[in-house]
């Protein structure tokens, strides 16, 4: 049995080219929305690099104060160069695992006291695996006032990449600020933290400066395809329009 050509069934036919011309035009449609809104996240983030790329080269300044916690962000503070002066508790220092241009090992992470009462959580750095031990590198925990200067960071919060942070056993896959004050029993801290900036510390470790400021930025790419996926579809709906009118 022999199926039904489009000479014996031209209605039939002649709907089914139309509806799909129907959804072609939609498809152009989602692909040119879809492109026009990678062209503004494409001008949205050369702002932000360039807005962050300012705040990295400019004079330090004073961390947000605690009237400000509450409306720290990412878009207006993360990168922020700040200066901060206090005395750190090196009692209370944490260890977050990394991985870094050095290799492997982790952020030394330590509350800043501050005159007000107030701290703020510095990563001081990164130490390899054989500096865990805090005695074996004990010229780096100076007492007495400390100035640091760096890099203004949002919390972390959760864990790393299929891991997640574990408090009870002290093992820490990112720099969760808000964790690490509740299992090391700290009070008014700041909800960001701040990442040293590369001034050596006594005997070497940790070192600090290896914040990687780096922004994935594919937007173009995504731009063109979704363009070229509308011409394709606005192509196909006309190729089948003027079919379905020839017959």
């Amino acid at each position: 049995m022999s199926l039904p050509s489009d000479e014996t069934m031209p209605g039939r036919s002649r709907r089914a080219r139309l509806t799909l011309v129907g959804v072609m035009a939609l498809l152009t449609i989602v692909f040119v929305a879809l492109g026009t809104w990678q062209v503004q996240r494409l001008f949205w983030k050369l702002d932000l690099i360039e807005r962050v790329e300012s705040r990295i080269n400019a004079g330090p300044q004073a961390p947000p104060a605690p009237a400000q916690w509450a409306s720290v962000n990412v878009q207006d503070h993360e990168y922020l160069r700040v200066a901060v002066s206090g005395r750190f508790r090196h009692d209370l220092e944490t260890l977050v695992q990394a991985v870094t241009e050095l290799g492997p090992g982790y952020w030394v992470l330590t509350p800043l006291e501050l005159a007000d009462g107030t701290a703020i959580l510095i990563n001081r750095g990164f130490v390899p695996g054989d500096r865990r031990d805090p005695a074996s590198r004990a010229a780096g925990q100076a007492e007495g006032t400390a100035n640091v200067i760096g890099l203004l960071r949002m919390t972390e919060p959760g864990g790393g990449f299929l891991r997640g942070n574990d408090p009870a056993n002290d093992r820490w896959y990112s720099r969760d600020v808000a964790a690490i004050a509740a299992h090391k029993g700290i009070s008014n801290i700041a909800p960001y933290f701040i990442d040293a900036d590369a001034t050596p510390n006594p005997g070497g470790f940790p070192v600090g400066g290896l914040t990687v400021v780096r922004f994935r930025n594919s937007h173009l790419v995504y731009i063109f395809t979704w363009y070229i996926l509308a011409v394709m579809s606005a192509a196909a709906g006309i190729y089948v329009l003027r079919r379905s009118r020839d017959h």
